[in-house]
Protein backbone atom coordinates (compact mmCIF):
# COMPACT_ATOMS: atom_id res chain seq x y z
CA UNK A 1 0.00 0.00 0.00
CA UNK A 2 -0.37 2.38 -1.69
CA UNK A 3 -0.77 0.77 -5.08
CA UNK A 4 -0.33 3.34 -7.85
CA UNK A 5 -1.11 2.58 -11.48
CA UNK A 6 -0.45 5.00 -14.31
CA UNK A 7 -2.01 4.38 -17.71
CA UNK A 8 -0.69 6.63 -20.45
CA UNK A 9 -0.63 7.04 -24.22
CA UNK A 10 2.61 5.68 -25.64
CA UNK A 11 3.15 8.90 -27.64
CA UNK A 12 4.31 10.31 -24.29
CA UNK A 13 7.22 7.86 -24.10
CA UNK A 14 9.92 10.47 -24.70
CA UNK A 15 8.03 13.38 -23.09
CA UNK A 16 7.10 11.75 -19.76
CA UNK A 17 9.71 11.70 -16.97
CA UNK A 18 8.22 8.60 -15.37
CA UNK A 19 10.96 8.05 -12.79
CA UNK A 20 10.87 11.67 -11.63
CA UNK A 21 7.08 11.61 -11.50
CA UNK A 22 6.99 8.39 -9.47
CA UNK A 23 9.53 9.69 -6.95
CA UNK A 24 7.67 12.98 -6.51
CA UNK A 25 4.30 11.24 -6.25
CA UNK A 26 5.65 8.82 -3.64
CA UNK A 27 6.94 11.76 -1.57
CA UNK A 28 3.58 13.53 -1.87
CA UNK A 29 1.69 10.37 -0.92
CA UNK A 30 3.81 9.95 2.21
CA UNK A 31 3.37 13.61 3.16
CA UNK A 32 -0.33 14.02 2.35
CA UNK A 33 -1.79 10.56 3.02
CA UNK A 34 0.61 9.41 5.76
CA UNK A 35 1.73 6.40 3.71
CA UNK A 36 4.89 4.54 4.61
CA UNK A 37 7.72 5.47 2.21
CA UNK A 38 8.78 1.86 1.65
CA UNK A 39 5.21 0.84 0.85
CA UNK A 40 4.71 3.01 -2.27
CA UNK A 41 4.58 0.92 -5.44
CA UNK A 42 3.98 2.33 -8.93
CA UNK A 43 3.30 0.53 -12.19
CA UNK A 44 3.31 2.34 -15.55
CA UNK A 45 1.19 0.92 -18.37
CA UNK A 46 1.73 2.49 -21.80
CA UNK A 47 -1.05 2.10 -24.34
CA UNK A 48 -0.56 2.05 -28.09
CA UNK A 49 -4.30 2.48 -28.57
CA UNK A 50 -5.75 5.82 -27.54
CA UNK A 51 -9.13 7.04 -28.73
CA UNK A 52 -10.21 10.57 -28.05
CA UNK A 53 -13.69 11.80 -28.73
CA UNK A 54 -16.13 10.81 -31.41
CA UNK A 55 -14.59 12.75 -34.30
CA UNK A 56 -10.99 11.62 -33.83
CA UNK A 57 -10.82 7.81 -33.61
CA UNK A 58 -7.06 7.83 -34.21
CA UNK A 59 -6.41 10.27 -31.35
CA UNK A 60 -4.08 12.32 -33.54
CA UNK A 61 -2.69 15.18 -31.52
CA UNK A 62 -3.97 13.88 -28.17
CA UNK A 63 -2.42 11.97 -25.26
CA UNK A 64 -4.00 10.64 -22.08
CA UNK A 65 -2.58 9.99 -18.62
CA UNK A 66 -4.74 8.51 -15.87
CA UNK A 67 -3.34 7.96 -12.37
CA UNK A 68 -5.10 5.59 -9.97
CA UNK A 69 -3.95 5.56 -6.35
CA UNK A 70 -5.20 2.72 -4.17
CA UNK A 71 -5.01 3.47 -0.45
CA UNK A 72 -6.13 1.58 2.62
CA UNK A 73 -9.49 2.95 3.75
CA UNK A 74 -9.64 5.74 6.31
CA UNK A 75 -8.47 8.86 4.49
CA UNK A 76 -10.96 11.68 4.35
CA UNK A 77 -12.24 13.41 1.23
CA UNK A 78 -10.03 16.44 1.88
CA UNK A 79 -6.89 14.29 1.97
CA UNK A 80 -7.90 12.48 -1.20
CA UNK A 81 -8.68 15.74 -3.01
CA UNK A 82 -5.34 17.24 -1.99
CA UNK A 83 -3.48 14.16 -3.22
CA UNK A 84 -5.30 14.10 -6.57
CA UNK A 85 -4.63 17.81 -7.15
CA UNK A 86 -0.99 17.31 -6.24
CA UNK A 87 -0.72 14.37 -8.65
CA UNK A 88 -2.13 16.51 -11.47
CA UNK A 89 0.33 19.29 -10.70
CA UNK A 90 3.19 16.79 -10.70
CA UNK A 91 2.05 15.53 -14.11
CA UNK A 92 2.23 19.10 -15.42
CA UNK A 93 5.82 19.26 -14.18
CA UNK A 94 6.92 15.85 -15.50
CA UNK A 95 5.35 15.79 -18.96
CA UNK A 96 7.22 18.00 -21.40
CA UNK A 97 5.35 20.29 -23.75
CA UNK A 98 4.93 18.48 -27.03
CA UNK A 99 2.88 18.60 -30.19
CA UNK A 100 -0.22 17.08 -28.59
CA UNK A 101 -2.98 18.00 -26.19
CA UNK A 102 -2.57 16.29 -22.83
CA UNK A 103 -5.67 15.00 -21.03
CA UNK A 104 -4.75 14.07 -17.45
CA UNK A 105 -6.87 12.67 -14.64
CA UNK A 106 -6.34 11.18 -11.19
CA UNK A 107 -8.48 9.22 -8.79
CA UNK A 108 -8.07 7.77 -5.32
CA UNK A 109 -9.77 4.53 -4.48
CA UNK A 110 -10.01 2.73 -1.18
CA UNK A 111 -8.48 -0.72 -1.29
CA UNK A 112 -10.98 -3.42 -0.44
CA UNK A 113 -10.75 -4.87 3.08
CA UNK A 114 -9.75 -8.16 1.45
CA UNK A 115 -6.54 -6.54 0.10
CA UNK A 116 -3.42 -8.54 0.93
CA UNK A 117 0.15 -8.39 -0.35
CA UNK A 118 3.45 -10.15 -0.01
CA UNK A 119 6.99 -9.13 -0.85
CA UNK A 120 9.65 -11.63 -1.77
Amino acid sequence: MPQITIDYSDVLESAFDREGFARALHEATVEIAAAKPEACKTQFRPSAHTVFGYEDPGARGHAIVHVTIGLLAGRGDETKAKLTETALELLREHVADAAFTLHASTEIRDLDPSYRKFDR
